[in-house]
This record gives C-alpha cells, sequence and structure tokens, in this order.
C-alpha cells in the first residue's frame, strides 16, 4: 500500500500555512512536512508533525538554495522515508515558499523506486486572499518578500503564482477573495479544477483520494498550449489567444518586447524565430516580469507562434496590434537569405545561434 502525498505550494506563507494545518489535522493518520529555505544562509530547515506534535526539526546545509538542490539532498529523501516508516497513510507536504511543484511531480511519477511507496494524490495551490490579483498579475519580484530561494533568484511573484495555479489539481484560498479576483484564479487554473474560498470548507477526502493526472496537467501547463482553451464566458476575467504559423522578428521582438510582455496580465506560450528555425522557444511572464528561453526542438512538428493572454477587466488595445507587427511579414519570409546570420540580439536569452538557417 502506498502513502499518498498532498503537496501545497504557494507564494503567500499564511495561506500556506493554514491549508497545510487544514489538511494536516483533517485527514486521518497524516503526518506533515514543511520545508523552508533561507535564501541568505542557504540553510533548508524540515518541520516534521504529526497530530502528536512535533516529531523532528532539522536545519541542512544546501550546496546551493535552489529547490533542485533542497529537492535531491532533501524534500525527496524525506518523503520517501516517511512512507517506509509505515506508521502514517498520507503525507502533507508543503513545499518552500514560491517554488513550483513540477520537478517533484516529475519525480513521483518517474523514479521506480519511490514510486514503489509514494502516489501523488495531489497538488494543492495555496492563494492568499488580501491581494489575490497582486500576488498573480502585480510585478513585485520574490526576493523583494524575502520569497527568494537564493541571492540569484530573480523571479518574479506573478509568474511564479500563476504557475502553481496553473499546474494544481485544487485552488484554496484562504478567504473569498471577492468576485473579480475569484473570475482570475479560475482562468488561470486549469479548467474542471476546485477552487475553494474558504479553508475550513475543504473536502480533504476528496482531495486525498483523487489522483494526480500528469498528462492533464501537461497539456494545460506546457508552453505548446494542446489542451482546449474554454471560452470564458460572463467572467471579469479576460483572454486573448494569439496565433500565427508565422515566427517573430528578432528586432522588432526586441523594439516591442516591452508592448507584449509588461503589463497587468499572465502571459504564456511558444514562439519561433527565422535565425534559430529548429528551436521551440518558450514564453512566460506575468505582471511585466517576462521570461523567455529555449524549450525543446521542434522535430517533425510544424513550427507555430502562439501566446495565450489572461488578465482582469478590459485586455489592452494595442496588444494584438504588437503582435502583428511583430510577426515576420510573408515577403520576409521568402528572403531566406537576410535569416542565414550568426548573431540575431536574443544570444542573452537564448545563448548563440547553433543551428544557421
Amino acid at each position: 500500500m502506498r502513502t499518498r502525498v498532498l503537496v501545497v505550494t504557494g507564494v503567500d506563507p499564511v495561506a500556506m500555512d493554514s491549508t497545510l494545518m487544514t489538511l494536516a489535522w483533517d485527514l486521518p493518520s497524516a503526518v506533515s512536512v514543511r520545508h523552508r529555505i533561507d535564501p541568505h544562509s542557504q540553510v533548508l530547515t524540515r518541520t516534521v508533525s504529526d497530530i502528536s506534535g512535533i516529531l523532528e526539526r532539522v536545519e541542512v546545509q544546501l550546496e546551493h538554495a535552489c529547490v533542485s538542490c533542497a529537492l535531491r539532498e532533501d524534500i525527496l529523501p524525506t518523503l520517501e522515508r516517511l512512507a517506509r516508516d509505515r506508521r502514517w497513510s498520507s503525507i502533507v507536504a508543503g513545499l518552500p515558499l514560491g517554488t513550483e511543484a513540477q520537478q517533484l511531480a516529475h519525480a513521483l511519477g518517474n523514479d521506480t523506486r519511490l514510486a514503489r511507496h509514494l502516489q501523488l494524490s495531489s497538488i494543492v495551490a495555496a492563494v492568499g486572499a488580501t491581494n489575490t490579483v497582486g500576488d498573480l498579475l502585480g510585478d513585485a519580484l520574490l526576493r523583494e518578500r524575502d520569497a527568494h530561494s537564493n541571492p540569484h533568484d530573480d523571479r518574479g511573484v506573478g509568474e511564479v503564482a500563476c504557475a502553481q495555479v496553473e499546474l494544481a489539481d485544487h485552488v484554496v484560498l484562504d478567504a473569498d477573495p471577492g468576485p473579480e479576483s475569484l473570475d482570475l484564479v479560475r482562468a488561470i487554473a486549469r479548467p474542471g479544477v476546485p477552487v475553494v474560498t474558504d479553508v475550513a470548507t475543504l473536502d480533504v477526502g476528496e482531495i486525498a483520494s483523487g489522483r494526480h493526472h500528469p498528462v492533464l496537467a501537461r497539456t494545460w501547463c506546457d508552453p505548446e498550449l494542446d489542451a482546449p482553451v474554454p471560452d470564458l464566458g460572463e467572467s471579469r476575467a479576460w483572454r486573448l489567444d494569439l496565433r500565427s504559423s508565422r515566427p517573430l522578428h528578432p528586432d522588432r521582438l526586441l523594439d516591442r518586447i516591452e508592448d507584449l510582455g509588461s503589463g497587468p496580465f499572465r502571459s504564456r506560450g511558444t514562439f519561433w524565430v527565422p535565425t534559430r528555425p529548429g528551436d521551440m522557444l518558450e514564453w512566460s511572464g506575468a505582471g511585466g516580469q517576462l521570461s523567455i528561453g529555449g524549450y525543446s526542438p521542434w522535430g517533425r512538428r510544424t513550427p507555430m507562434t502562439r501566446l495565450l493572454y489572461t488578465g482582469l477587466g478590459t485586455p489592452p488595445s494595442d496588444l494584438r496590434t504588437a503582435f502583428e507587427a511583430v510577426l515576420v511579414t510573408p515577403a520576409e519570409s521568402v528572403e531566406q537569405q537576410r535569416w542565414d546570420v550568426l548573431e540575431d540580439g536574443l544570444e542573452p536569452w537564448l545563448g548563440d545561434i547553433r543551428d544557421v538557417a
């Protein structure tokens, strides 16, 4: 019999702690393990407790204060150790603040040794109700809230919080954030995922008895956006799905990147540039913080550009115009020789051009 694992993520420490406490208290025969990273001392603190109280509190000096090191050096070994103990039927695991659960989910789903003892039941995104829109679409950095994982962590709060909600099997707000904020959370979350606005009303049994479905999560979260994107209907949130078979012009992309990436909205997807025709490139941003980078080779897939925008209120009127302006024109596409270059200006984000068109 494998031990069920419920993983809790978040960027708001109060929302995370209240969700963790509720799950650990209401689940029969559950143990809670909470990990915290001090980005300044590079110390990982692990606290394990159950209904009897705190069982252990241990500090681990990390080689690097990053999520990958924390997972490898302590989080995964601790989950396996607690499951092998056989004293508990469920583990409620609180990841370090600002941590996404994708690496953990991948390890639990693909490591045969771990899979013999652990079953990932649910990934729960805990969202604070006092500043929901600010957390998801604001321009703050994790370091400004002391929620970063290491001194070089420059991630934005919004990009991390949106990714946590998108991956989650359940989204829990610690209070009712109001109708507009709730519509925004539902628009960002995977279609069909329950969104609960009161920790006290959590159906803990439903969460524990479920099972994380990596295929569903992947089709919604991965930049290819293979999942259907439903209409938002009467929602106060908006969504704009911009697509083209044409690539983005490298020079015009740099000129208009603020128009496409800066604003109180979530944007994600894939794109390509004619100077790197074999590379699928990832676009991910929120609240004015934007990350672009290589994702994978296109392989046999037909390259395409698709950016999905989600926001609250009225969508910016110039988004579609900026998108069309950055696309390579049909006439430019014909001039293949112009893309036979050694540099395209995107090296700071994408690295050197490896395969010249």
